[in-house]
């Protein structure tokens, strides 16, 4: 009880050298202007009796989400091309942002070689697995240790910096639906960021199968496609323990 109630008066001494007023909510604290508030101890320490800093990460909401209609889907692949060639340079579909399979691979024990089909027998369906810009806790974000995932305005998309980008993939391993993608030639993760608000995946699209729409969440609603196996450091570790505590 009392590490929690120092820790709130630690967040209010951080609210008032914003110049925030004291009663904004803890998680409107760390909405600033659209951008990732990384490290609340930049400005005030916590734990301060033990000299460790706790860093939280609180991403503010993307505004928009790509979302796939699996029925029209044509499977031509036209929007893993448009997507690399826009944001890479290059044709290199294994990159995409979106990534597209057919649900044909099935077995007598159910799946085990397709992580993105559905149903034991699989239904034929082409499948489109697009970023779900997830809301707080982000999971690629909290397992990044460069801190390099952040969300950029205008629709405050989930981005990888590639500046701080140490190429560890932790943040494929963090992520429930395997949408971190590598570029190999530059040792960087990438990750949908929505194309600045106009996806050039939809646009390509010839089916229209794929629409942008406002932002919903999803994460509760498509199962995990694999189990995450990032560890979390210590420090986010007990951010994340302190921040949720019931």
């Amino acid at each position: 009880m009392h590490q929690q109630k120092e820790n709130g008066e630690n967040v209010e001494k951080a609210l008032d050298l914003l110049g925030l007023n004291p009663s904004v909510t803890r998680r409107g604290f760390f909405k600033v202007s659209g951008i990732t508030v990384v490290g609340i101890s930049a400005l005030v320490s916590l734990g301060a009796k033990s000299g460790k800093e706790i860093p939280l990460i609180i991403m503010d909401q993307a505004e928009g989400l790509v979302i796939a209609d699996s029925t029209k889907c044509v499977g031509c692949r036209r929007c893993e091309l448009a997507c690399t060639e826009f944001n890479d340079g290059k044709a290199a579909p294994t990159m995409a942002r979106i990534k597209v399979s057919r649900n044909l691979q099935f077995g007598p024990k159910g799946l085990y070689t397709e992580p993105r089909a559905q149903g034991n027998w699989g239904n034929g369906l082409i499948i489109q697995d697009l970023c779900k810009q997830c809301p707080h806790p982000v999971p690629c974000a909290n397992a990044c240790p460069n801190d390099a995932i952040v969300v950029k305005p205008p629709t405050n998309a989930r981005v990888v910096d590639a500046d701080k980008c140490i190429g560890c993939k932790m943040c494929q391993r963090a992520c429930p639906w395997e949408m971190m993608s590598f570029d190999q030639d530059e040792n960087k993760a990438t990750k949908c960021f929505l194309c600045n608000g106009s996806p050039k995946c939809v646009e390509a699209c010839p089916a229209e199968a794929l629409q942008y729409v406002a932002w919903l969440d999803l994460t509760n609603k498509v199962p995990h496609r694999v189990v995450p196996t990032a560890v979390l450091s210590p420090e986010k570790a007990a951010a994340c323990n302190e921040c949720h505590k019931r």
